[in-house]
């Protein structure tokens, strides 16, 4: 009998070993090759920076004071198609590395066209020997540490222009994405599973490809669909999500806040929007809104009311006055436009803001906080242009398509661009005044620091006009630019960083992205605007990894490089 207590106890032992080496092993998060690295809290890295001023801010007018570019985006005849009607995007980022921002414009039926930011708003433009493009990103795409730009095209795979890091025309080399052998119209890069390098998620615009191709789309299984493609190698291997697609949006954004970036994709025309929460090593399809738009035109997101939490706007088309001559140029739209939301169908012609309170939940708040109609809207973009510590938001619009308002001349429904400005409680005011209502037919539209003076520019592609710069004249508080870099990693820019910038007078939230808007690419570099009476005081950095840094001290009108070792 002893003997066997004996061995019970040695056997009792063993099973208490294994199950604490399991528990210890799963404790230090030893997994299988191959399987995802979980987001969370990480040791503080070792971090450095470097400051820098900023130019001179020109005297301040209070208008953003407007540019030509040499760039016209045109449809591939005269008379504007309903597809070509949609336009093409711009990116912004510094291509060549001289600390200037440059600008990357698409175009459809002429040549995509790069600006080199010379200083002063100087710009030299080289173009790129197609077009037939919709959307561009700035991104690194294999971690060399030089930014290369991607485009979208209306009819067949994306196109990679490689950064060779030479000088003059050979600097961009012609290739393609290993791998991704489908036509998309938006897309957006990060890091979606865990292993550092950047991984594309893109979706298609099939409406417009079943014109184009007929039966044989149909042929095909009538839809490209919304793919994920991860790193593979020197390739990239995809993940369908949808099989179906019209998608103007697309956005990669922590939408719950744990750590991972969720996929948000815009669909045109009565498609419902879909949205995937990233869970472990997949994707779980979520309803996350009671209300959305149902031609989603745009997805930005920001903290507008400064308390920690992002909100998310969707543009869609809704005239923003209700005068009778403007009801009158949208008349023949109005039937399908009006149509009243059910319980069983949640799209609204109009735009959404999507609040998130405390509890977690979002709720619409675009009535509230006066975004409900800003016209037949396109790209829509969040940024403190005052520099009084308060996201500002801004929209372009306009329609050119034949058949769709053949009352009106040239086909054309002409309207401002609409300039919100924050009043500080996170609602929004018209703001005429500052000169940014153009009446060109706005796309594409981006936001970035051109001339290093602290304040937010404004680049928008236009449909059959040229191309305009917006110079930020207003008169306000300091702006704070922040570049980060993580050399050796494969992401050397930290695409899906957040930083928050604390000062006495609140704290400010951004995030580290390649795309928001409307087929647009986003700087690395990150602005903040820090008002005439607050003192910027700690900048704090949560990596991509989830590993976290502090920057201290700072001052305005500074650039300041973070760079991770």
């Amino acid at each position: 009998m002893r003997t066997v207590n004996c061995q019970l106890s040695i056997v009792n032992y063993q099973l208490s070993l294994i199950l604490f080496l399991f528990v210890l092993l799963a404790q230090s998060g030893c997994s299988s090759a191959g399987s995802q690295v979980e987001p969370g809290p990480q040791p503080s890295p070792v971090v450095h920076s470097t400051s820098s001023l900023l130019a001179p801010a020109q005297p301040c007018m209070g208008v953003f004071v407007p540019h030509i570019l040499d760039h016209t985006t045109v449809a591939h005849t005269a008379v504007v198609g309903l597809y070509e009607s949609n336009g093409a995007g711009v990116a912004i980022n510094d291509l060549d590395g001289d600390g200037h921002l440059d600008v990357v414009l698409a175009n459809l039926g002429g040549p995509n066209t790069i600006l080199w930011n010379r200083g002063d708003l100087r710009f030299e433009a080289q173009q790129l020997d197609h077009g037939d493009s919709r959307a561009v990103n700035i991104v690194d795409i294999d971690g060399d540490g030089l930014l290369d730009i991607v485009f979208t095209r209306r009819f067949d795979k994306p196109t990679l222009w490689r950064n060779t890091g030479q000088e003059g025309d050979a600097r961009f080399v012609r290739a393609t994405l290993p791998g991704v052998h489908n036509p998309f119209y938006s897309m957006a890069w990060a890091d979606l599973n865990g292993d550092g390098a950047l991984d594309l998620a893109a979706a298609s615009y099939d409406t417009e490809l079943r014109k184009q191709q007929g039966a044989i789309f149909d042929y095909r299984g009538g839809g490209v669909g919304v793919f994920v493609y991860t790193r593979d190698g020197d390739g990239f291997a995809g993940e369908r999500l949808a099989n179906r697609a019209d998608a103007l949006a697309l956005l990669l954004a922590d939408l719950n806040d744990d750590g991972r970036l969720d996929l948000l994709v815009g669909n045109d025309f009565d498609r419902r929007d879909y949205f995937w929460l990233r869970e472990n090593d997949g994707w779980a399809a979520a309803e996350l809104f009671r209300a959305t738009t149902e031609n989603t035109m745009s997805f930005d997101l920001g903290d507008i009311d400064n308390d920690g939490l992002s909100a998310l706007f969707a543009a869609d088309m809704k005239p923003y006055r209700q005068d009778v001559p403007t009801l009158a140029q949208w008349l023949p739209m109005m039937d399908k436009m009006t149509h009243p939301a059910t319980s069983a169908d949640p799209q609204r012609v109009e735009n959404v803001l999507q609040v998130r309170g405390p509890d977690g939940r979002f709720r619409n708040q675009a009535y509230g906080r006066m975004v409900d109609a800003t016209g037949w809207s396109w790209s829509a973009k969040f940024g403190d242009l005052d520099n009084d510590g308060f996201l500002d938001l801004y929209v372009v619009n306009g329609m050119i398509a034949e058949g769709l308002f053949s009352h009106l001349v040239g086909d054309e429904l002409v309207e401002e661009n609409q300039a919100l400005r924050n009043d500080g409680r996170g609602h929004f005011l018209p703001a005429p005044e500052w000169g940014l209502g153009s009446l060109a037919s706005g796309r594409g539209m981006m936001m970035a620091d051109l001339n290093d003076d602290g304040r937010l520019d404004i680049v928008v592609n236009n449909l059959m006009s040229p191309a305009l710069l917006f110079e930020n004249r207003l008169c306000g508080g300091a702006g704070l630019a922040v570049d980060l870099r993580w050399p050796g990693s494969p992401n050397p820019y930290a695409i899906g960083a957040q930083l928050f910038l604390h000062t006495d007078a609140g704290i400010y939230r951004r995030d580290v992205r390649t795309s928001s808007g409307y087929l647009s690419g986003d700087p690395a570099r990150i602005h903040f605007g820090i008002p005439a009476h607050a003192t910027p005081q700690q900048l704090e950095i949560r990596w991509p990894d989830g590993a976290r840094s502090t920057i201290e001290p700072l001052a305005g009108q500074t650039l300041v490089t973070v760079y991770r070792e």
